[in-house]
C-alpha cells in the first residue's frame, strides 16, 4: 500500500474569496494560468503545464479549475502512480496568515469545508489536512477542533514561520497545541513564499527564493523554535511532520543540538535530539543518497511518504526506489506510519479494498 501525505489540492470552491487577496488563478499573456495572491504572482510552474503552454494547448482558467476540482481525475493519476490514498492540502501560498482576521478566519473555514466535500467524493482514498488562521491562535484552535472533529480532516497544515508576526514559540500558540493534542492528530509543516507579504514589492523576489530556498529555512525554523521554546515540554504528545526531507533539520541536526546547549536563552528541558520522537519527516528529496542518509539517521519509524504530488518539484517516481531497506521498514514509510499517525481505517479505503478482494 502507498499513502502520499504531501499532495496539494487547489479547489475552485475556495478561490476568488477576497477582492485583493483572492486567491486568484488568472490567464497570462503567454497563455499560462498563474496563481495570484494580493500583488504576488507565482512564477514557478509545473513541467506538465509548461509543456502544454509551449505546445499551444494551455487550458482556460475554467478548464484548469475544473480539472483540479474533479476528484475522479486525481484518482486516475493516483492509480497511474500506484498510490492507494492521498492526504491533500491547500497550496501553501494560500494560507492567508498575512491577511486581516476578518478575512483569514472565515477563509480557513471555507477551505476546510470545500476540502472535506472534495475528499468525500474520493472513494475513501482522499483525506484532507485542515488549515487554520494561525494569526489568531484562539480562532485557529476552534477551527482545528471543528475541522478535525466535525469535518473529519486528519490534522493541521501550517507554514513554518510568520503567522501575522507570531512565531511557534509565542505563548499564544499554546491554544493551537492544546487543540492538536485534544484531537490527537499531527501538524504538517510546509513553508510558504514569504514574499507574498511584501505588498507592492511582492514580485521583487527574484527566482522565487523565498519559496525555493526559504521554505526549507522556515521549516527548520519551526523545529528550532518549537524545541527551544519548550513547546514539547508543555505538550509532550504533540506530533509534527515536516516535509521536503525535514527542511534542513536532518542535515544539521548535530549542530542544532550542540548550539542549543550554549544558548543564553532557551526553554527546553532536554537535549534537542530527544525531541525527535515528536517529529516525522518525509523523503521528498531528489537524490537517492540523500534519502538513504535521512533513513539511516532518522530511522524508518519517523519517516513518511510525501512527494508534492503534481507540484513543480514533485518527485515523479517512487521515493522508496533504490533504498537499502528491509521490507518491514519499507512498509512503515509507504503507509504504516501514516495509518498510525492519522488514525486511518484501511479497511474502508476504496482501492485497498479492491486489491484485497
Amino acid at each position: 500500500m502507498l499513502i502520499d501525505l504531501h499532495a496539494h489540492a487547489p479547489l475552485p470552491g475556495y478561490y476568488n474569496q477576497h477582492e485583493h487577496w483572492g486567491p486568484f488563478f488568472e490567464k497570462h499573456d503567454n497563455g499560462d494560468v498563474k496563481l495570484r495572491v494580493g500583488h504576488w504572482i507565482l512564477s514557478l510552474g509545473a513541467p506538465e503545464r509548461r509543456a502544454a503552454v509551449a505546445a499551444g494547448n494551455a487550458p482556460s482558467v475554467a478548464e484548469y479549475m475544473a480539472n483540479w476540482g474533479d476528484p475522479k481525475k486525481r484518482l486516475a493519476k493516483m492509480d497511474a502512480a500506484g498510490q492507494d490514498a492521498q492526504v491533500v492540502s491547500v497550496p501553501s501560498h494560500c494560507y492567508m496568515y498575512w491577511a486581516e482576521p476578518e478575512f483569514s478566519v472565515p477563509y480557513s473555514r471555507k477551505v476546510n469545508e470545500v476540502t472535506a466535500e472534495y475528499c468525500a467524493d474520493g472513494d475513501n482514498r482522499l483525506f484532507g489536512w485542515a488549515t487554520a488562521p494561525l494569526n489568531v491562535p484562539e480562532a485557529a484552535a476552534k477551527e482545528i477542533r471543528h475541522a478535525c472533529g466535525e469535518l473529519g480532516l486528519k490534522g493541521l497544515v501550517a507554514g513554518g514561520s510568520n503567522f501575522g508576526g507570531l512565531e511557534f514559540d509565542d505563548p499564544e500558540m499554546d491554544h493551537v497545541w492544546a487543540a492538536l493534542c485534544d484531537v490527537d492528530l499531527p501538524m504538517f509543516i510546509h513553508g510558504y513564499n514569504q514574499s507574498v507579504t511584501w505588498g507592492e514589492k511582492a514580485n521583487d523576489d527574484r527566482y522565487e527564493t523565498t519559496a525555493i530556498v526559504g521554505m526549507q529555512y522556515d521549516e527548520t525554523k519551526c523545529f528550532w523554535y518549537m524545541c527551544n521554546g519548550g513547546v514539547f515540554d508543555r505538550f509532550p504528545d504533540l506530533k509534527v511532520y515536516i516535509t521536503h526531507g525535514g527542511g534542513y533539520v536532518p542535515y544539521q541536526l548535530g549542530r542544532l543540538n550542540e548550539t542549543n546547549k550554549n544558548l543564553d536563552v532557551k526553554h527546553n528541558k532536554k537535549d534537542l535530539v530527544e525531541y525527535l520522537d515528536n517529529f516525522y519527516f518525509d523523503l521528498e528529496l531528489h537524490e537517492v543518497p540523500m534519502r538513504q542518509a535521512v533513513l539511516d539517521l532518522i530511522g524508518a519509524d519517523r519517516l513518511l511518504y510525501g512527494s508534492n504530488f503534481g507540484g513543480s518539484d514533485a518527485v515523479r517516481h517512487d521515493l522508496t526506489q533504490g533504498l537499502n531497506i528491509s521490507d518491514e521498514d519499507l512498509q512503515k514509510i509507504r503507509y504504516k506510519n501514516a495509518v498510525d499517525l492519522l488514525n486511518i481505517d484501511t479497511s474502508k479505503m476504496g482501492r485497498a479494498k479492491k486489491l484485497a478482494a
